[in-house]
């Protein structure tokens, strides 16, 4: 008999290494070990988009910093074959791509990352000039524009309540006015043109609005205006001031957002998620390329890590599923059949996920059995059966939508391939032990895939799970563990109480 000094060995090094990992990041990157411990870090890429013209191109694109609210942390940029570099100018910083040659579509990112900070160290810069340049408007624009300042001085004390009166005047739909004015300019433009007739320092910015998980987002044009010693911030839509908590300010270089030189057709969209890190030890975090956080992770393009956060949640599933079957005596059909179904289960939600799974395995078994009469070969009845799968599902998915159940749309989630062998593998079964063990084996994972979503949609598994991936090496080193366990299981103690009775 071979030794098992060496399997315990394995065992103690993984959950050694899956500890020392996670104690690593939650100690030198402060991530708490529970969501909502601490302060928040917002990960916002831009993803830009355009068409090159075969010559020499040069891309130019506004930079945040650091802000109130915000601490930029980190910032990174990406494209195979460009040259990248970060500069400061007057109108503020920004990023730019080069290179010789390109041709056809490009793609570019650049990602940032701010900690929530509510005592952020900078500074407002005050504006250039000393006076503010001369605007003019053409004809009865003119007219239109001088009737607006009237209003707003009436009904203002100083350079801050007079911008929040010409906004109103703006957000009045019935106001002829400002209507003519909008006739030419976007609102933002009109009332920074407006602010700059009555001297008042003022330039349009872009913002963005903080989400977590949100894609393909644009900037928002805003208002700032310099009163005495401080920048103040308008929401031309709706006039509300001052800086909300969940607005990000991308673009305050009062030039433009994009500028791209050899290149046409130009896009530039935003994609955001957040995590939670301790605010002291993010503040002293590397802003290297080199940073370990570039190995996590977190270093993937948001759309990738929002689909890890599923992925990452499988092993505890299959944690669940090893548990049930060698320490319970769970019974059920296949292996880990239960972790998909309540993959599905997350995307479908529970009751809807429960119903969908019921009526297609149901449906096909009653197709399967007519099959098993035409003593079809194993490839051509496998690949019937996954036919009919599908058009079950098409049908139930056409059926709910017309019948107003828009849960049912989600019915597609389910794995169609395990579906297929699972209504195989039970018509087998039922040929061979009867429909008490297909009871038995389909409700058992059934209630394993309850089990298995209800652990994956718990909170605190998400957290742990997504930041923490060294404690994939501590579940691992648990599943090699219960694989070495020969003793009884527990349903089949029921067979000693006869005994226990007497």
């Amino acid at each position: 008999m071979s030794s098992r000094i060496p399997f315990y060995f394995l065992i103690s090094l993984l959950v050694v290494v899956g500890i020392a990992l996670s104690w690593f990041r939650h100690d030198v990157y402060g991530v708490p070990w529970v969501p909502g411990e601490t302060s928040q870090v917002w990960d916002v890429e831009a993803r830009i988009q355009f068409t090159a013209s075969g010559d020499a191109v040069k891309l130019s694109m506004a930079a945040p910093q650091t802000q109130q609210g915000f601490t930029l942390v980190d910032e990174t940029a990406s494209s195979l074959g460009y040259g990248i570099a970060y500069l400061s100018t007057d109108h503020g910083r920004r990023t730019e791509w080069s290179i010789r040659q390109a041709n056809g579509p490009q793609v570019l990112y650049y990602k940032s990352q701010f900690l929530v900070d509510p005592k952020a160290n900078f500074q407002d810069t005050a504006p250039i000039e000393e006076k503010t340049v001369n605007v003019t408007f053409d004809g009865p624009q003119q007219l239109a524009a001088q009737s607006l300042l009237d209003q707003a001085r009436k009904h203002s004390a100083d350079n801050t309540t007079l911008t929040r009166e010409l906004i109103k005047q703006f957000t009045d739909g019935e106001n002829q006015n400002a209507s003519l004015l909008l006739n030419n300019l976007k609102k933002e433009r009109a009332i920074s043109k407006l602010l700059s007739l009555e001297g008042i320092h003022n330039k349009v910015v872009g913002a963005l609005w903080l989400e977590d998980g949100r894609r393909r987002q644009s900037v928002q044009a805003m208002i700032e205006i310099w009163d005495q010693d401080k920048w103040v911030l308008f929401n031309p839509e709706t006039g509300e001031q001052g800086k909300p908590e969940n607005l990000l300010i991308w673009d305050d270089s009062n030039v433009s957002l994009l500028d791209v030189v050899g290149g046409k057709n130009s896009q530039i969209l935003f994609s955001m998620i957040a995590q939670d890190i301790s605010p002291s030890q993010a503040t002293a975090k590397k802003v290297v390329t080199d940073d370990l956080l570039n190995f996590s992770i977190h270093s993937l393009p948001i759309a990738e890590q929002s689909m890890f956060k599923t992925i990452m949640l499988i092993p505890i599933g299959a944690l669940i599923v090893v548990f049930l079957r060698i320490i319970i005596g769970l019974k059920t059909s296949g292996t880990f059949m239960p972790v998909l179904i309540a993959v599905a289960f997350v995307q479908t939600q529970l009751i809807t996920g429960i119903v969908g799974f019921l009526l297609i395995v149901g449906t096909g078994l009653i197709i399967r059995g007519y099959l098993s009469r035409l003593n079809l070969l194993l490839v051509a009845r496998i690949s019937a059966v996954i036919i009919a799968v599908i058009m079950i599902i098409s049908v139930f998915t056409v059926v709910a939508f017309k019948i107003g159940l828009n849960e049912g749309l989600s019915i597609t989630f389910f794995p169609m391939i395990i579906l297929s062998w699972t209504v195989e593998r039970m018509s087998i079964l039922w040929e061979e032990e009867g429909w008490k063990e297909v009871a038995t084996q389909g409700g058992g994972s059934l209630l394993t895939a309850v089990l298995i979503y209800i652990a994956m949609t718990n909170v605190y598994v998400e957290h742990l799970t997504f930041n923490f991936i060294g404690l994939q090496l501590v579940v691992l080193a648990v599943i090699l563990m219960l694989g070495n366990y020969t003793g009884y299981r527990l349903t089949e103690l029921r067979r000693f109480k006869p005994l226990a009775e007497d």
